[in-house]
């Protein structure tokens, strides 16, 4: 890593030292606390001291799928919206479930056209389907891009007098609170990565600012997920592998973001605390587990489509780290991802039998993990050191201070050995564009603030895509 100048210096650390810490029963290290209050925190200075659990039911189980005809029968629903995509509609996951919704007897109507890697504008079109067909209920059957998407049909279904940024997070939408309910939605993940079927989020394209952003609410959350491992096996190795990298980039993250008693002030009502609270007891549990079985079954999965017992398990990888991130949250990796992803020049991910340019979300997340952990570190050093030793680094007579470059160092072999292009450039982005994406990056402060350091400036952000660059 090239040195930092002395205005970066000065700026880590005034974000380390110059700021309080927490020492407490759900987290034995020092973090800094940071003054990052928000304007609402200056009327209402009371500290945080709360963090909720909100996750989707989840059903585990080889040919599970079968069942869930009966589960919208079991409810009364009588015409469901089936969301998926052109390449899966012709595939066994998608298949199964229309067969087992005929055999019970439910209606529905099938949505195929979901953008892999959705923008406001395929979110806009699947909404006008479900805004004509007034659906009782829906289904997700594919990856996160098909979950999200139906998220994004149903609370604009059931909110036609809203606008569509009324429920987009801030700065580049409103952010206003969900207080309908929405109609039922059961996802069937067909991938082992976004997590989307436990959580009240969904991820697009902004198109308009060349971004990523997002709708965060609880309310927007599945009912349920059905995930049935069977159809893990029909993943091609690349996709594999960027889901399985988004899993990774989940539970570190979510393990080192700030916790969530130093997020911010507590909420007036507690139908404002957001979805991304920070780390907590519950969320630390859930992702260590996931990056542990990321660390046995990731590389085994990608090398061997027929490899049950791997893809099995990084499909349940998937849930856990979705049920820490998703109550947690993520940080820089991610904020950093949506300016990647959504400046794209000529880059078409391999395998994706796509007609635009891609760079799938796990592997624009990922790209960066090696210089952002390394920025990070300082703030939480024994969380860096943890995830360093889960991912199967040895870490005896490691000094704290070494915590960043040992996980950096085990991110980038790690990696190396189950094929990630090399940095940015790979991924057709010169030094000249860093600019650009440090401006994508700056409104992503729902996610960056959660950085256990506080959100980079421009400056720190600029150097973490400059050592992005190359990878290896």
């Amino acid at each position: 890593m090239a040195s930092l100048s002395l205005r970066d210096q000065a700026l880590r650390l005034m974000r380390i030292i110059g700021t309080s810490s927490c020492r407490c029963p759900a987290h034995s290290q020092t973090f800094s606390a940071g003054s990052r209050l928000s304007s609402t925190a200056k009327d209402h200075i009371e500290p945080e001291c709360a963090f909720e659990v909100a996750n989707s039911s989840i059903r585990y189980g080889e040919g599970v799928t079968r069942e869930v005809g009966m589960d919208f029968k079991n409810r009364g629903l009588t015409k469901v919206c089936v969301i998926t995509d052109q390449k899966l509609v012709n595939l066994p996951p998608v298949q199964a479930t229309i067969e087992s919704l005929e055999t019970n007897g439910v209606n529905y109507e099938l949505y195929d056209k979901v953008r892999i890697e959705p923008t406001d504008a395929s979110f806009k079109d699947a909404i006008d389907f479900a805004k004509r067909g007034q659906f009782d209920s829906f289904l997700a059957v594919g990856g996160g891009s098909v979950i999200d998407t139906a998220k994004a049909a149903n609370l604009y279904l059931c909110h036609p007098e809203n606008d569509f940024l009324d429920f987009v997070n801030e700065p580049i939408g409103k952010g206003m609170p969900v207080n309908k309910v929405l109609k039922p939605l059961i996802a069937i993940p067909t991938t082992a990565g976004t997590g989307s079927e436990t959580t009240g989020v969904a991820i697009f394209d902004y198109e308009p600012l060349k971004t990523k952003t997002g709708i965060a609410n609880r309310a927007i959350r599945p009912l349920l997920g059905i995930v049935d491992p069977l159809h893990t096996l029909h993943m091609s190795e690349r996709l594999t592998a960027n889901s399985g990298y988004d899993v990774l980039c989940h539970a570190i993250e979510s393990y080192t973001a700030i916790p969530y008693q130093m997020r911010g002030p507590r909420p007036l009502n507690p139908n404002l605390r957001p979805a991304y609270q920070g780390s907590n007891p519950v969320s630390d549990v859930w992702s260590k587990h996931a990056l542990g079985i990321v660390a046995k079954y990731l590389k085994r999965s990608i090398k061997d489509s027929e490899d049950l017992e791997a893809r099995s398990n990084m499909h349940l990888a998937s849930v856990y780290a979705g049920v820490g991130f998703g109550n947690a949250g993520v940080h820089l990796c991610h904020g950093m991802s949506y300016p990647i992803s959504g400046l794209v020049k000529s880059y078409k991910a391999k395998q994706y039998e796509v007609e635009h340019p891609l760079v799938p979300h796990g592997l624009s997340v990922v790209v960066t993990a090696p210089a952002v952990f390394r920025f990070t570190a300082p703030a939480c050093p024994d969380r860096h050191l943890e995830a360093a030793k889960i991912l199967g680094a040895d870490t005896t007579n490691v000094k704290l201070a070494d915590a960043g470059l040992l996980l950096s160092d085990t991110l980038r072999d790690f990696m190396h050995s189950t094929g990630v292009d090399n940095g940015l450039t790979d991924l057709g982005y010169k030094p000249e564009d860093i600019p650009a994406l440090v401006k994508g990056t700056l409104p992503q402060h729902r996610v960056t603030k959660l950085a256990p350091a506080g959100a980079p400036g421009e400056d720190e952000l600029a150097r973490l895509f400059e050592d992005s660059m190359t990878v290896y």
